[in-house]
């Protein structure tokens, strides 16, 4: 055993030795001149001069003064030179603007001021927020791409929804349905005037997304839009929380316009007691006709009348405070944040945005006037008087538009409410809007 032990140890020992003196007699090689002057030339210290001059290169005020011809943007397009610079310059302007009518004006701040945050951030060059792994791209990814979003604003607005208003005078769902109107008004026009001129060049689908603005419904025209025309979303989401934000610019000129004194004066009797029951079965029996009648509508009709339902059934008040606060509240701050993001210049930007502004006001505009003169309808066939001011609250636009009716039937009549008669019509809007994008999505899918 000791001998075989001694003769390893002997094996290694010669191994070592051969091993050491091979390496001492190997030929060493020398570096390469001209790789050491590769290096040196690479490694050199840089003067004061060249260190600012490089982190200027970097800086937001040279990406924003002197553009470069492979700059991308998040999704890898090129971005053209006036996006680069004024582009941005206009973009971060028109964010500006949107905080001033949030904070000085007051419309719609829980809208706007995300929003106008978010387009301030999308036209921040060298950035890439709005790339898939960037902080506004990963929201617009995580919820408004796939419709998430939207649907549990749906479910927060049916949790604060109360369908008394319009239980106690069915007949104001008259006034919302006349009020989707001007969707179709203007899904016809827009469709004319892009086979008939070269105004425009949108597709039926496109026209058929861009029509929704009408409706006064942000959720549902980001639903429809990533359905139909998911191109166009940006312009179209941003359009129609503009116009709904705007809703107390827009609609009084209109409501004015078609209406005299006498009716803006008139003043409607006191709504009668919903009984509880009432409120409960109406949002099942919402939900079962969409299933049986037009199936495209249910995410959204499903997601408002669960909302509701959980409210009025009086058992789950800790989920339905939630949906009513908390939830909603963090989802309207990533859907603005997420619809800021395509405020980027060199999406917004174009010229199908300027003609999606223009025919989704249209729409708007035609919408509220439709409602106003179903109101003008109604009260000439009814034996119970109808301020006509109250179809301009067919535009789900809740409750502002609500209030915006309140207002103005205030100025002509001190003693006139009209709110909780506008509620009716407003919510049969919301319902009406959610209707009218399942069967523009059931025709046009």
């Amino acid at each position: 055993m000791r001998g075989s032990l001694s003769t390893v140890l002997l094996f290694l020992s010669l191994f070592f030795a051969a091993t050491l003196t091979a390496a001492d007699h190997a030929p060493r090689m020398e570096p390469d001149a001209a790789a050491v002057q590769t290096q040196e030339a690479t490694t050199h210290d840089k003067s004061i001069f060249e260190l600012l001059k490089s982190f200027y290169k970097t800086t937001g005020i040279y990406a924003l003064t002197t553009p470069e011809a492979d700059v991308k943007d998040g999704t890898g397009e090129k971005i053209g030179a006036f996006h680069q610079t004024w582009g941005r310059i206009i973009m971060i302007g028109v964010a500006m603007v949107l905080f001033y009518l949030a904070i000085a004006k007051g419309f719609e701040p829980l809208l706007l001021l995300p929003i106008g945050f978010g387009g301030l951030l999308a036209n921040v060059p060298l950035a890439n927020m709005t790339g898939p792994d960037g902080f506004l791209g990963i929201i617009y990814n995580a919820g408004i791409a796939n419709e998430f979003f939207p649907l549990l604003i749906f479910m927060g607005v049916g949790a604060m929804t109360d369908f008394g208003p319009l239980l106690a005078n069915p007949k104001t769902a008259l006034l919302g349905g006349a009020a989707q109107f001007g969707i179709f008004a203007t899904l016809i026009g827009a469709a004319a005037l892009s086979q008939y001129t070269s105004l425009f060049d949108f597709s039926l689908q496109d026209c058929a997304a861009i029509s929704i603005i009408g409706g006064a419904d942000g959720p549902t025209s980001i639903f429809i839009a990533a359905k139909l025309a998911p191109d166009l979303l940006g312009a179209i989401a941003v359009a129609a929380y503009s116009y709904m934000a705007l809703v107390p610019v827009i609609q009084p000129p209109i409501m004015r316009a078609l209406t005299t004194k006498e009716e803006r004066s008139i003043v409607m009797k006191q709504q009668r007691k919903v009984h509880r029951l009432e409120k409960l079965f109406l949002p099942l029996i919402i939900l079962i006709l969409s299933i049986l009648i037009l199936p495209e509508s249910t995410p959204l009709i499903g997601a408002f009348t669960f909302g509701n339902f959980a409210k009025e059934s009086g058992v789950v008040n800790r989920l339905s405070e939630t949906m009513q606060n908390s939830l909603i509240n963090i989802v309207t701050i990533l859907l603005g944040l997420g619809v800021g993001s395509k405020l980027a210049a060199e999406k917004f930007l174009v010229s199908d945005t300027l003609g999606i502004l223009f025919l989704g006001l249209l729409a708007f505009a035609i919408g509220t006037a439709s409602g106003v003169l179903m109101g003008k309808l109604m009260n000439r066939f009814y034996d119970e008087p109808i301020n006509p001011l109250i179809g301009a609250a067919g535009v789900s636009a809740v409750p502002m538009a609500a209030r915006v009716v309140n207002k103005v039937g205030l100025e002509e009549n001190h003693s006139n409410i009209l709110v909780m008669h506008a509620m009716g019509p407003n919510v049969a809007g919301v319902i009406g809007s959610a209707v009218t994008a399942g069967i523009l999505i059931s025709i046009f899918s």
